[in-house]
């Protein structure tokens, strides 16, 4: 199997920063894409940002321009960098990755979710 283990959540302030890693570990042969959604209370998910195995990215409208998502192939993880946070960030992040496992296998996985409450 496969595990997402997410970090980097917390309470920060208004315009303050973040950085959530998300490391993958298990019977990993290859991740393709690897993303970061997040649901806000009473909202449905919402992609973030998304990061492909070649460094190409695509962002929701909410993160362009103030975060920014990176991956180390090599250590199987992804970053989210966010920065001039706002209270309207507040919400569960979730990591997610297509993982190629050792038995030939794609599979989406997802992380445990990880808290960000951003204070006005």
């Amino acid at each position: 199997q496969v595990q997402l283990v997410e970090s980097g959540g917390g309470l920060v302030q208004t315009g303050g920063s973040l950085r959530l890693s998300c490391v993958a570990s298990g019977s990993i042969r290859s991740i393709n894409d690897m993303g970061w959604y997040r649901r806000a209370p009473g909202k449905q998910l919402e992609l973030v940002a998304v990061i492909f195995i070649r460094g190409a990215t695509n962002y929701g409208d909410s993160a362009k321009g103030r975060f920014t998502i990176s991956r180390d192939n090599a250590k199987n993880t992804v970053w989210l960098q966010m920065d001039s946070l706002k209270p309207e960030d507040t919400a569960e992040y979730y990591c997610n990755a297509y993982v190629t496992q050792t038995d030939g296998q794609t599979i989406a996985y997802w992380g445990q979710g990880t808290q960000v409450n951003v204070s006005s």
